[in-house]
């Protein structure tokens, strides 16, 4: 018994010794750096702006309402959201497709952007709805698509609502002879486009190949009959002053020309206007690029771009509404499918793979998709990558990619593995609507809203099983090591490594670092702990944080003996 008693008491005289010496270490500041030494981060640093980054919306998804099958484009109007699609219903956030609480919204709704809740606006279209703008007044919504009734009542590809009350605008007649994919309205006349090949008003039919105009106060046919061939009209847009009208699509000539996917014309005579930018190549064979949406802002036009075939142009860019000339073209690939403008920050959607154009994320097997992304509006440097195929351009001014990663799965819908088809705001808030699942990791269907960090202070930094820290033991020191994580809208995290001894209830502050690190590039870090006693035992937490105050820490290591 006695020689049994022996072990035990220089054990508990171990503890003791171990426990005063970390009551010291308790009783120090909890500066950073608190015995430490020997400290590397393998991450590498952010590119530094040559001015003053833009801000964007947080990537913390807000509740909305959701719809079970793809929004297709979207308008906001104040503070309202006009989304379009093929969809039958419209249900609360949280609930499931088969919820009680579902109501009917047959291709066609509305919801308020700062609340996320749908409004009293409630119509039905008998077939998709494609494309949806607003006057310049905000006083009309117009719908195009592939639908013949509205409400029950005969519009062929083309209806308009009054905002002010809600209600289907009966007097506005005119129409297309198949699907309108392109709508822009100026204070007088709306113009479409798409893949008919006739258009008609109150005052009659008559042929029209993909580009047709009506008036807004008759719904009239007007004379404007510019002439596209070799594909289709898919984004209109009316350019500062109200003389000329931005057409984009697939087309490879217009007005009898070669223009390839991009061009201006007369909004009067729809006679061709100077465009000096070439951003769509020629197609070859059925590989082709076009535009899917052009949005003017200012003194530009910015455009979104799809590529069918191997690296083709898939990307975003910028020209002088004044001339068409090139102002920036990114080259990242993974169509983009439309966009939005606010300040100094362009948003998009698409399911970019490859942004190695801006010096971003590069191809990975399999491939990793971001289907939301925000550049700024003006070029900061030049093309990293190899041109795409057939191109007009390289080493081009391109901007920078922002830091904004909200996180979206990829839809069933419509087979074409698609998140998000539409962006849009208000300034304020930023909307995207899709056929997308999941927002976040969190279910959410077809909807999704954003807003700026005076409204909501943003998302958490993920968290990944690969983010615990990892101790290993040496003479003298115990380093620990972890990956680093990532936030959807901050890229500066905040890394603490606490130490407790064990048998006492007091964490340590060992060292605390401030990293960049975006999702496609997480690197290490490593500290070196040296203010460990030999013969003690200690566990080790990590606690995150970003710069809007969201932290937390998870489970502590499993304990190690310092030697």
């Amino acid at each position: 018994m006695p020689s049994a008693r022996r072990p035990l008491a220089r054990a508990l005289l171990a503890v003791a010794a171990c426990a005063a010496l970390a009551a010291g270490l308790a009783a120090a500041p909890a500066s950073a750096g608190t015995g430490t030494q020997d400290t590397t981060d393998t991450a590498g640093t952010a590119v530094q702006a040559t001015r003053s980054t833009p801000a964007t919306v947080t990537g913390q998804a807000l509740p909305t309402w959701q719809i079970d099958g793809v929004v297709w484009d979207t308008v906001t109007v104040g503070d309202i959201v006009y989304a379009v699609g093929d969809f039958d219903y419209a249900r609360p956030p949280g609930t499931p497709t088969t919820s009680d609480q579902r109501v009917a919204r047959h291709n066609i709704l509305a919801f308020d952007i700062t609340t996320g809740v749908i409004t009293e606006f409630d119509h039905s279209l008998n077939g998709p709805g494609y494309r949806i703008a607003a006057s310049p007044d905000g006083t009309t919504v117009y719908v195009g698509g592939r639908f013949t009734k509205v409400d029950g009542k005969k519009h062929n590809h083309l209806a308009a609502f009054d905002v002010a009350t809600g209600e289907l605008v009966n007097g506005f007649k005119a129409g297309a002879g198949s699907a309108v994919r392109a709508i822009a309205v100026s204070g007088s006349t709306v113009y479409v486009g798409g893949q008919f090949d006739s258009a008609g008003g109150p005052n009659g039919w008559k042929s029209r190949r993909g580009l047709a105009a009506f008036s807004r106060g008759s719904g009239n046919l007007t004379r404007w009959r510019p002439t596209m061939a070799e594909g289709f009209v898919k984004a209109l847009a009316v350019l500062p002053g109200g003389h000329r009208i931005a057409v984009g699509g697939s087309f490879q000539r217009l007005n009898g020309k070669k223009k390839v996917g991009i061009g201006a014309v007369s909004a009067t005579t729809g006679a061709t206007r100077v465009w000096k930018s070439r951003p769509i190549p020629a197609r070859i064979g059925e590989r082709q690029s076009y535009v899917s949406d052009l949005i003017v802002s200012g003194a530009y036009v910015y455009a979104t771009a799809v590529g069918d075939g191997g690296h083709w142009y898939d990307g975003r860019f910028a020209a002088r509404a004044s001339d068409g000339k090139l102002v920036w073209l990114d080259n990242c690939y993974g169509a983009s499918l439309s966009g939005y403008v606010t300040g100094n920050v362009f948003y998009s959607v698409s399911h970019a793979h490859d942004c190695s154009s801006l010096g971003a994320f590069r191809e990975t097997k399999p491939k990793t998709h971001y289907f939301a992304l925000a550049e700024t509006t003006y070029a900061t440097g030049t093309d990293r990558s190899a041109p795409s195929k057939n191109s007009n351009y390289k080493h081009q001014p391109v901007p920078s990619l922002l830091h904004w990663f909200p996180t979206l799965n990829s839809g069933t819908f419509t087979g074409q593995h698609q998140a998000a088809w539409a962006i849009t705001g208000n300034g304020r808030y930023v909307a995207l609507a899709g056929e997308f699942t999941k927002v976040n990791f969190h279910k959410q269907q077809g909807l999704t809203r954003f807003a700026i960090t005076s409204i909501d202070s943003g998302a958490t930094p993920k968290w990944s099983k690969y983010t615990v820290p990892t101790p290993k033991v040496s003479t003298g020191k115990i380093t620990v090591s972890w990956r680093r994580t990532w936030d959807a809208d901050s890229p500066t995290l905040t890394y603490q490594l606490l130490r407790q001894e064990v048998g006492t209830d007091a964490w340590v502050p060992v060292k605390t670092l401030k990293a960049s690190t975006k999702p496609w590039k997480l690197g290490t870090a490593t500290v070196s702990d040296k203010g460990v006693t030999p013969g003690c035992s200690y566990t080790y937490r990590l606690l995150i944080s970003d710069p809007e105050g969201h932290s937390y820490h998870r489970t502590t290591t499993q304990a190690v003996t310092a030697r």
